[in-house]
C-alpha cells in the first residue's frame, strides 16, 4: 500500500456531497498539475501546518519520486464520493496503475489529510440478498433492506423508533445473503461521536447547577499556562468553535485498530503547553474538533475533582437510567456486538483514556431512546440547555451544544448527531416539537464504502415520522 498519512479517524457528516466540490476539484487539478512536473515542493506548500508537521518536506518529496517512479504520471482522475463531510475519493488512472486518491481539506482549503493506496472496485451482491424482514410493517422492512443489503455478512443494525411515548425496535442481521430480523434492542454497540452530546449534557448540567458558567476559560483549571496564553472557554469547545484543529498534533496515528488508547493526560498537557496552536478564528468559524470534545471532557472532570468516566455516571447514566451504557468494552460478554472492518471482519474495540469525551461511550438502543424521550421533558433544564442555537453554521445547520440543528423538509428543528470508529457507525436525530426520534447503531465500520447509508436510513425513517404529523 502506498500511504502518506491517515484520513481522518473520527467525524461528523455535514451536508452529504452529491457532486464534486469546487473547492476538491481545484485541490485535486493541482496536485495533478504539480505531480506530473515533479514540482513536489508546491505539494509540500499546499500541505496544512499540522500536515507539514507530520510530513516533512524530505519525506514528501520521497513518497512522490518514489510514486512518479513506481506508476508514473497521473493521466485522469474521477470523483467517486465524499468521505461524510470529512473529505473525497477519487479514482485516478496513473500511466501504470489505478489508484484511489483519498484527500481532506481544512477551512484555508489546504491539504490537511492525504491517502494514495491500490483503487478498489466495489463489488457488490446486492441482488443476491434477501429480504427477509416479513414481521416488520412493509414500508419499515423495504426501507431498512435497502440501506442495509449492501453491507457485509455478520452486520447488524438496532433500530429505535419514538413517535410520541411510544418506542419501537427494529433489529436486523445480514446472515447467508439475507437480511433477518434480530432481538437486539439490548444489544451493545460502539456511538462514536454521539458521545459528543453527551458530553455537553455534562456541561449544561453543571451549568444548570452553578457550578460553572458556559462562557468560563478552561485555563485556570490546569496548573500551567497553556502556549502563547491561549484561552479556551467552555461553550467553544462544545459547539465547535475553539479553534482548536480536529486532532492533537502529538496523536500517535500508528496503531490503526486502536488510535486513540495510549494518549493519556501527560500527552494532553504537553500539547497544551507545547503544540497548542489555533486553526480558525475563534468564536467566528465552525471547525469540528474531536481534540476540542476530548478536551472539554478531562477538563469537567478536573472541575469536580474526579474523572469524566465517573462525572458522566453520575449526571447522565445514573440520572436517566441507562443501566446498560458504559465507558468501555471490557468484560460485556455476549452483550457486545462485534464491531466488523469494511469487508466485514472483526476488529478490536476502540479504547479512550483522556479524549473519551470525544468519542467513548458504548450503549444500546433501549438507553439511547431513554435519554431520546428525556428531551421531550421540559422539566430536563440541561437537555433544554444543550438544544439552545449557541452558533450558526450556515443557512441549514445550526450547533447548540453539542446537537447539530438542522432545518427539516417542513421546517421543524432536527437535534441531530452521527458517530463512526473502526467497527461501528451510528446516527440520532429527535424532533422535539413533534416528539419523534429515530436512533440507528450499527457494527458498521466509518471507513467502509457505503457508511453513509447508517445517516442516510436514520432520516429516511424520521421523515417517515415527519411526514405523518
Amino acid at each position: 500500500m502506498l500511504r502518506l498519512i491517515l484520513v481522518l479517524i473520527a467525524f461528523v457528516a455535514t451536508t452529504p456531497l452529491n457532486a464534486q466540490p469546487e473547492n476538491y476539484k481545484t485541490a485535486i487539478d493541482q496536485l495533478q498539475t504539480d505531480y506530473n512536473s515533479e514540482s513536489y515542493e508546491q505539494i509540500f506548500n499546499c500541505f496544512s501546518p499540522q500536515m507539514q508537521q507530520a510530513l516533512s518536506i524530505e519525506k514528501t518529496k520521497q513518497f512522490f519520486t518514489n510514486l512518479f517512479a513506481s506508476v508514473g504520471k497521473m493521466k485522469t482522475k474521477e470523483f467517486i464520493n465524499d468521505e461524510e463531510g470529512t473529505g473525497a475519493i477519487y479514482r485516478a488512472k496513473f500511466e501504470r496503475a489505478v489508484l484511489g486518491v483519498y484527500i481532506s481539506l481544512d477551512n484555508q482549503n489546504k491539504i490537511g489529510g492525504l491517502l494514495i493506496k491500490p483503487y478498489e472496485e466495489e463489488t457488490s451482491n446486492d441482488n443476491r440478498t434477501t429480504n427477509a424482514l416479513t414481521a416488520y410493517p412493509k414500508a419499515i422492512a423495504q426501507t431498512i433492506f435497502g440501506k442495509a443489503k449492501a453491507f457485509p455478512t455478520n452486520t447488524q443494525l438496532s433500530i429505535a423508533i419514538i413517535d410520541h411515548g411510544m418506542t419501537k425496535y427494529y433489529g436486523i442481521v445480514k446472515e447467508n445473503d439475507s437480511i433477518k430480523a434480530a432481538e437486539n434492542q439490548a444489544k451493545v454497540f460502539e456511538i462514536g461521536s454521539i458521545t459528543k452530546v453527551f458530553t455537553s449534557t455534562v456541561l449544561a448540567s453543571l451549568a444548570t447547577a452553578n457550578k460553572l458558567k458556559l462562557t468560563d476559560t478552561i485555563n485556570a483549571y490546569f496548573p500551567f499556562a497553556f502556549k502563547n496564553n491561549i484561552q479556551l472557554c467552555f461553550e467553544s469547545l462544545a459547539n465547535h468553535t475553539s479553534g482548536l484543529p480536529r486532532l492533537p498534533v502529538n496523536l500517535d496515528l500508528s496503531n490503526e485498530t486502536n488510535p486513540y488508547k495510549s494518549y493519556n493526560k501527560d500527552d494532553l498537557e504537553d500539547y497544551l503547553k507545547t503544540y497548542l496552536k489555533l486553526e480558525n478564528d475563534r468564536s467566528k468559524t465552525y471547525s469540528y474538533s474531536n481534540l476540542g470534545a476530548g478536551l472539554l471532557g478531562y477538563t469537567l472532570g478536573l472541575t469536580q475533582k474526579t474523572n469524566f468516566q465517573d462525572l458522566l455516571q453520575k449526571e447522565v447514566f445514573d440520572k436517566y437510567k441507562m443501566t446498560n451504557s458504559y465507558t468501555g468494552s471490557n468484560d460485556l460478554n455476549k452483550t457486545l456486538i462485534k464491531g466488523l472492518d469494511k469487508n466485514g471482519y472483526e476488529v478490536p474495540n476502540w479504547d479512550f483514556d483522556v479524549l473519551f469525551g470525544g468519542g467513548g461511550i458504548l450503549s444500546t438502543t433501549e438507553d439511547l431512546a431513554k435519554f431520546a424521550n428525556a428531551q421531550f421533558d421540559p422539566k430536563n433544564k440541561e437537555l433544554s440547555l444543550t438544544r439552545i442555537p449557541t452558533f450558526t453554521i450556515n443557512d441549514q445547520m445550526k450547533i447548540g451544544l453539542g446537537w447539530h440543528i438542522l432545518k427539516s423538509e417542513t421546517g421543524n428543528a432536527w437535534y441531530w448527531h452521527n458517530g463512526g470508529t473502526g467497527g461501528y457507525s451510528s446516527s440520532m436525530v429527535l424532533d422535539t416539537e413533534n416528539k419523534f426520534a429515530v436512533i440507528v447503531l450499527s457494527n458498521v465500520s466509518a471507513f467502509n464504502p457505503k457508511m453513509k447509508n447508517i445517516d442516510n436510513l436514520c432520516f429516511e425513517l424520521a421523515k417517515k415520522l415527519n411526514k405523518n404529523e
